[in-house]
């Protein structure tokens, strides 16, 4: 999912269950070489998703960012390429090579409880960034940072609700069983969840949303309104519209999550009609979380990076003061 340095909100939870975005206290510390009293930088293993669109550029630039040994880490960064597979074997690898911290984002919600455990049993503090996970063990990781989709579409909701009370939807979802597409979908249903005719995945992507709006086209003639869970897949829908004769914005109005420059410029050109803000920036505040946690300080540290939305009203002046 800014168009400054948002202000963020830590909220202290109690320690309940993992669902969703719940977090749980800390363990004592990480097996890796500095420890909590060590001189030497952190040492943090950290899984990105992947490099599958604009926002998770932004994001991934963030975090190298601030974990720098300028800044007192030394940052393992493993691209898993959106494959679960993939970031549980890098998350075992940063176990093998006894690191202070673990950081992640989650591919999907489910599936990693065993892994989970053994980072546990190593001892090793672990945060989540982006998305959570759904996990049935007790305290499996120490600290979240990253958005909350589910008031993203809730928003996106609002919008079409008000704006378009009759339109027709069609959903273009991200990658089934992630977080931001289940919390999504379920904030927009709940709000407009009668009006949507037809869903479809892109998996986040420019290129497949671009494909599996071609075939909604055919598939759903009659629809008014797109909602898509990300900028880019919006963008590739965008193309579609264009090369079937219809005109983006106007005949199929056009609602999307993330506000990457790219999409903020679809919506001063008309071609959008409304984007809700997921904010990738929030390095800073990372590095802040692996610090507490790496110092062993017990925490049910949630934090939730405050967004915003635009409409077509936007300048070109918000546009080129955005950083990714």
């Amino acid at each position: 999912m800014p168009i400054s340095r948002r202000s963020i909100l830590g909220a202290a939870l109690a320690a309940i269950p993992v669902v969703g975005l719940a977090a749980c206290s800390s363990n004592s510390g990480g097996s890796g070489s500095s420890g909590s009293g060590g001189s030497g930088p952190i040492t943090v293993g950290f899984s990105q998703v992947g490099a599958e669109s604009g926002w998770r550029t932004a994001n991934t630039e963030s975090i190298k960012a601030s974990l720098t040994e300028a800044n007192g880490f030394k940052l393992t960064f493993v691209d898993a390429q959106q494959k679960q597979e993939n970031q549980i074997k890098a998350l075992r690898d940063f176990i093998a090579q006894g690191m202070d911290v673990i950081a992640f984002s989650p591919v999907i919600q489910t599936g990693w409880d065993q892994v989970l455990q053994e980072i546990k049993d190593a001892k090793i503090p672990l945060v989540l960034t982006d998305r959570a996970v759904t996990s049935s063990l007790s305290d499996p990781y120490q600290g979240f940072i990253g958005s909350d989709f589910k008031k993203e579409g809730t928003a996106a909701g609002d919008w079409v609700k008000k704006n378009a009370p009759d339109a027709k939807i069609f959903e273009l979802q991200g990658t089934m069983g992630s977080a931001p597409q289940v919390d999504r979908q379920s904030g927009f249903e709940a709000v407009v969840g009668s009006q949507v005719i037809g869903r479809a995945s892109g998996n986040f992507t420019r290129a497949e949303g671009k494909t599996a709006m071609e075939a909604a086209l055919q598939s759903y003639p009659d629809m008014t309104l797109l909602f898509a869970h990300n900028d880019d897949m919006g963008l590739g829908a965008l193309e579609a519209i264009t090369a079937a004769g219809k005109t983006p914005g106007t005949d199929i109005k056009i609602v999307t999550v993330d506000a990457v420059k790219d999409g903020l410029k679809a919506l001063y050109d008309k071609k959008f009609n409304y984007v809700v803000e997921c904010n990738p920036v929030f390095g800073d505040q990372l590095a802040d979380l692996i610090k507490k946690v790496h110092a062993g300080q017990s925490s049910t540290t949630q934090t939730i990076v405050t967004e915003t939305t635009f409409d077509q009203s936007i300048t070109q002046a918000t546009i080129d003061a955005r950083k990714y």
